[in-house]
């Protein structure tokens, strides 16, 4: 049996560290906003090459507050991907604003091409997605932002220590959205998310909106609500921390040896990879000719797989937009994610492609 994900056998090796640090903070009695959960903010600024990062409670908060600290609004329009989970949408939506879908490239991510078409007079942010751990291409959605003065958001939620020109993902928008989900990466045991900047004010504000507006424990200056990373969750975030760069490097390993064992094999696209763009590979996406059956005929061999995600933003009841996206819409009948996770051994992944190969010479 090869599992999609296999989050026990990440925390094996590190279940004594971890529980020794949420011991820390119980024997600390510091529970919210403490220390540990500042020096996660720095240690993760660093990491992204920024000069702040604030932690919240999730990826869907971190959204929600870019927006709001980048003064989205009722009225206003946020240009993004149809491909992408329902909360980038969603966060748009819930601070009142219209999500305006421009279609993507074979990067999954939004077609810069297409971005300066869909840009109006009420357009007040961009909020590009960087899908599978691939940076969408940057530079001309900057180009196009800075042309008609609106922000950039990064949803960085499948992409911590991807790269694009030497910049880290959450370094190169007015502010970056990081999802610590159980599933991510960097994964909390838990939700949390963070938001990553360089411009001290914005990060000022988003202190201020994830406790509920408050200047101090007596003078309340903004109404909003209570998204802090607690610290217990920080703590372990820590320890995981130190691990990550080496968990990066083994999904990439990973998915290297996955393009040498699916090589010629016709009916299968791996993903392509870009110059100067570094891909985490938070999941290893294929193009499969008849997907469902091969999604079927893995799982009786014991290899579970994912589809992210079957159904476009738009193609939901509550979008109530049925077409206009043509390769999201072609590549959601053909996606098929691999599992890429850092136990994964090479024989695993010599079994995924050998089965996948006798499937398609059947």
């Amino acid at each position: 049996m090869i599992p999609y994900v296999d989050i026990a056998a990440q925390h094996a090796p590190l279940k004594e560290k971890l529980l020794a640090a949420v011991a820390a903070v119980i024997d600390s009695g510091h529970f919210i906003l403490g220390p540990r959960g500042e020096e996660f903010e720095k240690r993760f600024a660093a990491l992204c090459g920024v000069d702040h990062a604030v932690a919240v409670h999730s990826g869907t908060d971190a959204l929600i507050l870019a927006l709001r600290t980048v003064g989205v609004a009722a009225g206003d329009e946020v240009i993004t991907a149809p491909n992408s989970f329902i909360s980038t949408a969603s966060s748009i939506k819930i601070v009142g604003a219209t999500p305006v879908f421009v279609d993507v490239g074979e990067d999954y991510n939004l077609d810069a091409g297409k971005l300066e078409a869909a840009v109006t007079d009420k357009t007040k942010a961009i909020l590009p997605v960087h899908l599978t751990g691939q940076t969408a291409d940057m530079d001309p959605i900057l180009a196009v932002a800075d042309k008609h003065n609106i922000a950039v958001i990064e949803d960085c939620a499948q992409a911590v220590l991807a790269s694009n020109g030497g910049r880290r993902s959450g370094s190169m928008g007015t502010l970056g959205c990081f999802s610590l989900h159980p599933l991510k990466t960097l994964n909390a045991c838990g939700d949390g998310g963070v938001l990553t900047t360089n411009d001290k004010k914005l990060a000022d504000r988003v202190r201020l909106l994830r406790n509920m507006g408050l200047k101090s424990r007596d003078e309340c200056v903004e109404w909003s609500a209570n998204s802090r990373l607690d610290e217990v969750q920080a703590a372990m975030l820590l320890v995981k921390l130190d691990c990550l760069e080496a968990w990066t490097k083994k999904r990439q390993k990973n998915a290297a040896m996955y393009r040498e064992g699916l090589a010629g094999i016709k009916g299968i696209t791996p993903p392509v990879e870009f110059e100067g763009r570094e891909a985490v590979y938070h999941t290893f996406v294929v193009l499969a000719d008849r997907r469902d059956g091969l999604k079927e005929f893995l799982a009786d061999e014991g290899i579970q797989t994912a589809v992210h995600y079957p159904v476009p933003i738009h193609r939901h009841p509550v979008a109530a937009q049925s077409s206009g996206f043509p390769v999201t819409e072609a590549q959601a009948d053909k996606i098929l994610s691999l599992p890429v996770y850092p136990e994964l051994n090479p024989e695993d992944i010599d079994l995924v492609c050998s089965t996948i190969r006798r499937f398609y010479e059947r």
